[in-house]
């Protein structure tokens, strides 16, 4: 075998996981809250620029629920790993890793898009600004 797998290994993986889901629910709740101020904003004068950031906000709220969907998914795959390893099943135990490692890589790319949307967010809140 090229490479040795043991109980550590996935375990170290646990950290870094549950801080991104940490961080995930941040993005969610500051969002939620976002959405709210819009809404309350959208009933008083409903104009095209707020139509656009609900389009927006409805996006990233997706990505959002995929971003933690994919790490909670990659969380349960190093349990499962770990579970493997320990009764014995060294190559299922790979396998299960290397499935948590690709829905983590998921979840980043997920991350990294939702962060090119809030920009598109907020350079439309600049565009609203300069119209006032």
């Amino acid at each position: 075998m090229p490479y040795e797998i043991t109980l550590t290994t996935p375990a170290l993986f646990f950290p870094a996981v549950s801080l991104l889901l940490v961080a995930y629910t941040n993005r969610f709740v500051a969002l939620s809250q976002r959405i709210r101020t819009l809404h309350s904003l959208y009933q008083q004068m409903a104009d095209e620029m707020v139509a656009e950031q609900i389009v927006i906000l409805r996006r990233r709220v997706s990505l959002i629920r995929n971003m933690q969907a994919c790490g909670v998914a990659a969380l349960f795959c190093c349990v499962l790993c770990i579970a493997f390893l320990f009764f014995g099943f060294l190559l299922f135990g790979r396998i299960i890793f290397g499935l948590s490692l690709a829905l983590m890589l998921l979840s980043l790319a997920l991350a990294f898009q939702e962060i090119l949307i809030s920009e598109q967010a907020l350079k439309l809140e600049l565009r609203m600004m300069e119209k006032k």
